[in-house]
């Protein structure tokens, strides 16, 4: 048996998933997909309005080694690009491209199936990044990128470790189609030549165990069991258990020979590899309390969370707030006209109860509990003054771009401090700060060279000067020898 690690604080927390099968999402009239993929990264609208499209047929394009293309999810005629609210923390308006489904739901032909073992790692890397396949345990990072990696790789992990207690969009992918994840996770390891691989999943998921070590037969992948204890499922956290090793804050796990994928990142590139099939769908857990029919549903990328909510019987009476992800990191929605994304992997809509009237915000008594549970070891408390008071330097010497934002200090402060909120706010006004001291450097350099510049062609045009002089001064010289000798 594996002896595995811990890391640094984490909490038990209350499940409430579902065991219910995956239930197929019916096609909406139109299909929205943001051009904003993920930070400040955009792709390039590939169609143009009143333009028909298939299904699987790419409608943006990706403009950097940070963006990947976007699939139509169904066939339909391109209605629109415009601004709508897309899935962002400040809800805001960013343009999307809209589509009018037809109802036929016709496809592109699928690309031949690829015997991974007869081509190359960069062959894969691109029929990958083609297939728009991102990370799908929420951070959407591009896969192709990540594994390429110039590390050395020596363990593959993929993450089935979905411990926010209301997801198991994962967790339902693992009991059904847990062949074609061990697949895909075997043409990741052929990628990255890693020497072992791991797939971890939580104790409290015996059926997804026992599915995957069916599907794993004589091949050589370990699956190993860790504590359900948030935020196990954090790349780092789930790198310390599994290994032992702590990757420091300012480092990537590819540096110490690790790479982690989702379970669904794996099942998508089985896809596109062995299928020829872009990622235009997801899994995602619709529940809370204010859902009437909680599922798992198989969902379109770019389908309205409205739809899906209609498809699970609507709202129920009470409801107080609709987030996109889990309630501990999920950000809350202003509307459920936003689309599903790539990265959307939960729907929660929360009553009164489950959100227990939060009381109200009191002083800080340097408990130190947010200390205790912070999963990297940070000063929560330390964090939280430096931010209010604006104190941005030391923000940065207390390494606060470490923190994963899991809430876990927000759970347990007995003055009911909103941190994460906080960080996340200091955290924008660190990044405004940089990208103003950038454009003012830059403003600088430029003043700089036009200053040169101008002193440089000055120089020139007093030497030019000097040179039409002395040519006249020559040739008055000259005139005047030849008078003399008349």
């Amino acid at each position: 048996m594996t002896k595995l690690g811990h890391f640094h604080g984490g909490l038990k927390l209350v499940a409430h998933t579902l065991s219910a099968p995956i239930n197929n999402s019916r096609l909406p009239e139109e299909l929205i997909y943001p051009l904003l993929q993920r930070a400040h990264h955009y792709a390039t609208p590939a169609v143009k309005i009143g333009e028909r499209v298939l299904k699987g047929q790419i409608i943006a394009s990706a403009t950097s080694a940070f963006t990947v293309p976007i699939h139509a999810a169904s066939s339909g005629i391109v209605s629109a690009i415009e601004p709508r609210i897309i899935a962002h923390p400040s809800n805001l308006a960013d343009d999307c491209i809209i589509i009018k489904t037809d109802g036929l739901d016709k496809a592109l032909n699928a690309s031949a199936s690829l015997d991974y073992q007869q081509a190359t790692a960069d062959a894969l890397r691109t029929r990958i990044h083609q297939a728009g396949i991102v990370g799908l345990g929420g951070g959407a990072f591009p896969s192709a990128t990540k594994l390429a990696t110039t590390q050395d790789i020596h363990t593959l992990i993929i993450n089935g470790a979905e411990c926010e207690p209301y997801i198991s969009c994962d967790v339902s992918l693992m009991r059904e189609k847990a062949s074609e994840i061990i697949q895909g996770a075997l043409i990741l390891q052929y990628i990255l030549q890693a020497k072992r691989c791991l797939i971890a999943v939580e104790e409290s998921m015996p059926q997804a165990k026992q599915a995957l070590q069916q599907a794993i037969g004589t091949k050589s992948i370990q699956l190993i069991s860790v504590p359900t204890l948030y935020p196990t499922g954090g790349e780092k956290q789930l790198i310390q258990v599994l290994s032992g090793t702590k990757i420091p804050a300012k480092s990537l796990p590819a540096e110490y020979g690790f790479i982690c994928q989702n379970v669904a990142t794996a099942y998508a590139v089985y896809q596109a590899i062995i299928q020829g099939l872009p990622l235009t769908e997801r899994i995602i857990t619709v529940t809370g309390k204010g859902i009437k029919q909680p599922q798992n549903i198989r969902a379109r990328i770019g389908t309205p969370i409205k739809h899906l909510i209609d498809q699970c019987g609507g709202y129920s009476k009470d409801v107080q707030r609709l987030i996109m992800g889990g309630s501990m990191m999920g950000i809350a929605l202003s509307s459920d006209a936003i689309a599903v994304t790539k990265a959307s992997n939960c729907i929660l809509a929360m009553t009164s109860d489950e959100l227990e009237n939060r009381p109200a915000e009191m002083p800080c008594i340097r408990c130190g509990d947010c200390a205790t549970v912070c999963p990297v070891e940070l000063l929560p408390q330390q964090l939280y003054w430096y931010g209010r008071s604006e104190q941005l330097e030391q923000c940065q010497d207390y390494q606060l771009f470490a923190c994963i934002e899991c809430a876990c200090c927000d759970l347990v402060c007995p003055s009911h401090i909103p941190l994460v909120q906080q960080f996340r706010a200091t955290k924008g006004s660190i990044i405004i700060q940089a990208k103003q001291t950038e454009q003012a450097n830059l403003a600088k350099i430029r003043f700089q060279n036009q200053q040169q510049r101008r002193a440089r062609e000055q120089q020139e045009q007093l030497a030019k000067a000097d040179k039409r002089q002395a040519i006249i001064e020559k040739m008055k010289a000259a005139s005047l020898a030849k008078k003399k000798v008349l």
